[in-house]
């Protein structure tokens, strides 16, 4: 046997993807913000995910809805061009206080980010349609059908749109779950595989991301 091999024993799966990237001091900082405030924030390997997303996007515009204290947004940012800018969307003032603050620790300047204070459903029509390369959505589940018709307006061809959280514990596949924000994920799931403009796919990292590209 090689000297240099070792049997450790069988490694769950999840936890290694989610401790393959860790969060650096900062983000670890936000995380535990974000605790604080009653904020959920995004896994380690989902925002990694959502960083190689943006960086492979070469994404110079991205919407974010649901601001949070800025975990997600920090992974959009660092993977974005060097010009991008990302347009987040949040209600909650002290949840944009945080984020603000952890963009400009993190060195980027106050031209790399627009915090939009409102409802998304009535900020998303405002936005440019075909305007930009990347919608992540991480908020209320139930308006998730409603940020898919407006977030896929919003992509230029190529474009990529984002739900967080749409695995639910596996409860998404339960017939006999029919609470709200399970038949929401449901809508939205069954819309975005029935597109034929987008080519979706489910991305199992953390809560999981339910994915799709515009065709160009």
């Amino acid at each position: 046997m090689n000297s240099e091999t070792s049997i450790t024993g069988p490694v769950d799966l999840g936890d290694f993807v989610e401790t393959y990237l860790p969060d650096d001091e900062l983000l670890a900082a936000t995380r535990a913000r974000a605790e604080e405030l009653g904020c959920l924030p995004v896994s380690c390997a989902t925002g990694a995910a959502l960083g190689f997303l943006a960086a492979t996007l070469q994404a110079r515009a991205v919407v974010e809805i649901g601001t949070g204290t800025g975990v997600s947004g920090l992974h959009l940012l660092r993977g974005m061009a060097a010009d991008g800018v990302l347009t987040t969307i949040d209600l909650e003032p002290e949840f944009h206080r945080s984020a603000r603050r952890v963009f400009l620790d993190a060195g980027f300047p106050p031209g790399r980010m627009r915090l939009i204070m409102g409802r998304a459903l009535d900020v998303l029509p405002r936005l440019t349609s075909g305007g930009y390369d990347m919608v992540f959505a991480d908020a209320a589940r139930v308006e998730y059908p409603g940020y898919f018709d407006l977030g896929v307006q919003l992509l230029r061809p190529g474009g990529v749109i984002v739900f967080h959280n749409v695995l639910v514990g596996g409860r998404l596949g339960d017939p006999a779950r029919r609470d709200p924000e399970l038949l929401a994920l449901r809508e939205v799931a069954r819309a975005v595989r029935e597109d034929e403009r987008l080519r979706p796919a489910i991305i199992p990292v953390g809560s999981g991301l339910l994915a799709a590209a515009v065709g160009s």
